[in-house]
């Protein structure tokens, strides 16, 4: 086999196809970059038998062929060589040769006939805007728990319904949910998807126009696969039920403040400081603001005011974990933020609090983002 192809090109799609693989794979041969070269161009590919990823680019193809190299390695190369076409070719002992100018490395090929099958989807599929799409994963992924001990929370549940795809995360303490425009011809369809990968699908597409979207397989090998340009990136789908937590969101919010964005995201920053870890912070709701108190250890206490409008209801005073409040408010996309408290039917629980965008003081936000945070206990 032999080719040449631009560097900047290879190198990008040498970089997308093992993002998504783990820095330490129990199986060697799952560290490798599946190479494709033929008259379409070169096609590569990347599997870890849970998440793949695969592009297609244009290169000139002497003699066709397929190789299996380590793909971080290739990947380090290909970032660092000089500026000039690259040439790939197979040696006659069975090396793999990459020259770039003057630059040349060999690197020991893998055995392609024991690399595992690129799943292919085949399913029901749909269309949704790559910048929207883009942007819910970055307001949802960051609240799916990272505890593997409960799998179903470390996912993201996507939810077709008509034409509305919604995405929902959660880790028992906050709930977090967006809805996107979707146009397809799966009228009902759920899929829970790593929020790892998911993730990195947001990164990578999200400035990409269109995203395609289809569903495939059946038992557990359900998977779900994203397509964008010359780029696709599968993942198998997370077995077992997420909890019902639309459930959870208030019908009416009727007492509520609002306040600066980042004037709130820099005073919760400042006055947690001085908290021990996981330590909650006071905050105290008036008619025109909010105090933030903290006390730390015996040598540093802080506090900090801001203006607030309050509305429909008295002060509140309650603790809230400021890492889980400043992720919320930075994954609110407008100038104000609305803290909404909710009521709850059981006396002896603390009712969480609702988090959404409001475009000034006096209007409400236009998207569709919602963050639930639940309250901590205050000790004193």
């Amino acid at each position: 086999m032999r080719f040449q192809v631009n560097r900047d090109v290879f190198s990008e799609a040498v970089s997308f196809v093992v993002k998504l693989l783990p820095q330490r794979n129990p199986q060697p041969i799952l560290a490798g970059v599946l190479i494709e070269a033929g008259e379409q161009g070169l096609t590569l590919s990347a599997f870890d038998y849970e998440a793949s990823a695969r592009t297609t680019i244009e290169a000139t193809v002497e003699t066709p062929g397929t190789i299996l190299v380590h793909g971080r390695l290739l990947s380090d190369i290909a970032s660092r060589l000089p500026n000039a076409p690259i040439e790939i070719a197979v040696e006659e002992d069975g090396g793999i040769a990459v020259t770039c100018g003057s630059a040349r490395f060999t690197l020991a090929a893998m055995p392609v006939e024991e690399y595992p099958s690129i799943p292919e989807v085949s399913g029901s599929s749909g269309v949704v805007p790559a910048d929207d799409f883009g942007t819910a994963i970055a307001q949802v992924g960051f609240a799916a728990s990272r505890d593997d001990v409960t799998p179903v929370l470390t996912g993201v549940q996507l939810e077709v319904s008509g034409h509305n795809l919604s995405l929902v995360a959660t880790d028992r303490y906050r709930v977090s949910l967006r809805d996107v425009p979707w146009d397809g011809d799966a009228p009902e369809q759920t899929a829970l998807v790593p929020a790892r990968t998911l993730t990195e699908v947001g990164k990578t597409f999200g400035h990409a126009g269109t995203i395609q979207i289809a569903f495939s397989g059946e038992g557990d090998r359900e998977i779900i696969a994203f397509t964008a340009g010359n780029k696709t990136v599968t993942s198998l789908l997370i077995k077992g039920n997420f909890p019902p937590v639309r459930r959870l969101f208030p019908e009416q919010t009727e007492h509520y403040a609002v306040v600066s964005t980042a004037d709130l995201i820099e005073a919760v920053r400042r006055v947690a400081l001085v908290l021990d870890r996981a330590a909650p912070l006071r905050f105290t709701f008036t008619s025109d603001s909010v105090t933030m108190d903290a006390s730390g250890s015996e040598h540093a206490r802080a506090s900090e005011s801001v203006d607030a409008h309050l509305s429909g209801g008295d002060d509140v005073t309650l603790g809230l974990n400021p890492q889980y409040l400043t992720e919320a408010l930075s994954a609110v996309k407008s100038e104000f933020v609305r803290v909404t408290f909710t009521s709850s039917d059981n006396a002896n629980k603390l009712s969480p609090v609702l988090i959404t965008s409001q475009t000034s003081v006096e209007q409400a936000g236009n998207d569709s983002f919602k963050y639930l945070l639940q309250p901590n206990l205050l000790l004193r």
